[in-house]
């Protein structure tokens, strides 16, 4: 039950209290004990890749391959909504909203330093710091950020979109369940879930906090001397957090869509930049060659488990980034669902799956292919100096260039190294300080976003929580991001996401089974459950309009009317 009057009106206690109470405590265990959380989160998440890698890699596989059925099948033109429904936002700030919540943040981080680890050695080239590892490292990032991370975003946001807009169910993690378990959703089960979801989300996004105000402060560092200290870290979350809560007060329509536009923007104009001064030739033919080669070597990529060797390396990248990326799918697949009311199956599928997916290859391209063909160039040089004689010895081995050692040294560092690189004068430092900037924002979006999330699963799905409960999680969040980075526990938490990979796992499989059901049944005209009159239950003042919409219009005959509050 939701409270219905006072500072709490709306919230569900039960979900709230008992998050709550899980984040804290598991906060300080991996704050005071940061060590030993470490290690036993290292053992639990090494275990669970080494016995459960064949299961991530099916899964992941197998619901792409579903979301592509999907979008080409008969069930594509179903609406996310009411057949007569429109979209709450246009196209582009939709899809901006899409990459800012999705992907913006680690594209960033990971846009020079991916390829240049797959560049100093990778299991599909016999040599590193080579040709042929430049274009493996290529496909490899392709692989790892193209539509296998976006296809497990889509079928959360999907399926949760698909059972409140459609059916009248709340917008929360719990309502995926109602095809297999009824009415027990609203009970300990769907309780279980939702606790489950928010404390993933919680520890995701203040993790993300954490670690990208390290990569801010090694920007700043470098073009601006500011020293890197714990100190300013810690005043950058403050900061960071402060406009977050602005932002999430101001609501989905204003704040977040705003600040996505924004970075888009900014982000479209970065890579101009980077494509005129940079190696301009190269990064559009290795855009070309990446994409064909990704597509060439997808299904072989997908399927492989390095079954003969068993070397690791797959555990270290590929089967550590897919409970990786569903750890994150909670938060990121209701925020899609959350601005994809109105939406048919087809167009949130193409528009989330395919869109982004060709942004993420650009980006890559320019970065990525920018910081390949300055090692090339520096190979060259170091292979020149040989031949002269200058170096001889142990010095005469070419170990990597300034932006690989850079990125082995320090992988927040290696983007800032790139466009040193690219020029050491003013141009350079303004390249610097517009990713500074980008990264303020970005992570502005992702945790007002977040704040959001959080709050909704705390509200039992309203589309507006609270105003006090999002204060109190974006407060919350920034706490958790500093006192883990004061006491070195982010590690522990980033070991432990994985570890939590697992149950979202098995839930993504339930998700797909429950959807699969209920798009049957309405293909016969059934509905989900026998039809009931619902109760009304009061709502905050002046949310008429966030009511489900099985309450402000006669429903069609397969739509579940709302049994949210029995």
């Amino acid at each position: 039950m939701k409270h219905d009057s006072g500072l709490v009106r709306g919230i569900d206690p039960t979900v709230t209290v008992i998050s709550k109470i899980l984040v804290i405590g598991f906060v300080i265990f991996c704050g005071l004990m940061a060590k030993e959380a470490g290690a036993f989160f290292q053992q639990v998440s090494d275990s669970i890749l080494n016995n459960f890698k064949w299961f991530y890699l099916s899964l992941v596989s197998g619901v792409l391959c579903l979301l592509v059925w999907l979008m080409l099948s008969r069930f594509g033109h179903i609406r996310l909504g009411r057949d007569d429904e429109t979209p709450e936002f246009s196209y582009r700030s939709w899809l901006a909203m899409l990459f800012s919540g999705g992907m913006g943040i680690g594209l960033i981080f990971w846009s020079v330093a991916e390829p240049m680890w797959h560049y100093a050695g990778n299991p599909f080239a016999e040599t590193g710091l080579s040709n042929e590892a430049a274009q493996t490292a290529m496909r490899i990032t392709f692989f790892h950020w193209g539509l296998h991370p976006w296809a497990i975003f889509i079928i959360v946001a999907l399926v949760m979109a698909y059972f409140s807009y459609r059916k009248g169910l709340p917008l929360t993690m719990r309502s995926v369940l109602y095809p297999l378990i009824g009415d027990r959703i609203y009970g300990p089960i769907g309780h279980a879930v939702d606790i489950l979801t928010v404390a993933i989300t919680a520890f995701g996004v203040s993790q993300s906090l954490g670690l990208g105000v390290i990569q801010m402060n090694s920007g700043l560092n470098n073009v601006l001397g500011i020293d890197i200290s714990v100190g300013n870290q810690l005043m950058m979350i403050g900061l960071i957090s402060f406009l977050a809560i602005l932002s999430v007060l101001s609501g989905v329509g204003r704040g977040i869509r705003l600040l996505s536009e924004w970075n888009m923007l900014l982000s479209i104009l970065l890579v101009l930049v980077v494509l005129a001064v940079g190696p301009t030739r190269y990064i559009l033919h290795t855009l070309i060659e990446g994409t064909g080669d990704y597509l060439g070597n997808i299904v072989s990529l997908s399927t492989w488990s390095d079954a003969q060797d068993d070397s690791g390396w797959q555990n270290w990248w590929t089967a550590f980034y897919w409970p990786w990326w569903m750890t994150w799918s909670p938060f990121v697949g209701m925020f899609i669902a959350r601005i994809s009311r109105g939406r048919t199956i087809r167009e949130l599928i193409m528009g989330a799956l395919i869109v982004p997916t060709v942004v993420t290859f650009i980006w890559m391209s320019v970065f990525g292919g920018s910081a390949l063909k300055m090692e090339q160039n520096d190979r060259l040089a170091h292979q020149a100096q040989v031949e002269s004689g200058v170096l001889v010895g142990e010095a005469a081995e070419f170990k990597g260039g300034d932006v690989l050692l850079a990125t082995k040294a320090e992988t927040t560092s290696a983007v800032f190294t790139l466009f040193e690189k690219i020029d050491d004068g003013f141009l350079g430092q303004m390249l610097s300080m517009m990713v500074v900037l980008l990264l303020a924002t970005y992570f502005i979006t992702s945790a007002d976003s977040g704040t959001l999330v959080l709050c909704t699963l705390n509200s039992r799905g309203s589309p507006e929580p609270p105003m006090v409960l999002r204060v109190i999680w974006g407060v919350m969040q920034a706490f958790i991001a500093g006192g883990l980075l004061y006491a070195g526990g982010l590690k522990a938490v980033q070991t432990a996401s994985i570890a939590a990979g697992l149950p979202i796992a098995v839930l993504t499989l339930i998700m797909c089974i429950s959807l699969m059901k209920a798009l049957r049944q309405e293909e016969l005209g059934l509905p989900l459950s026998p039809v009931r009159q619902p109760v009304p239950q009061p709502e905050p003042e002046g949310a008429d309009e966030f009511l489900p919409a099985q309450l402000q219009a006669e429903p069609a005959p397969v739509l579940l009317r709302a049994s949210g509050d029995r």
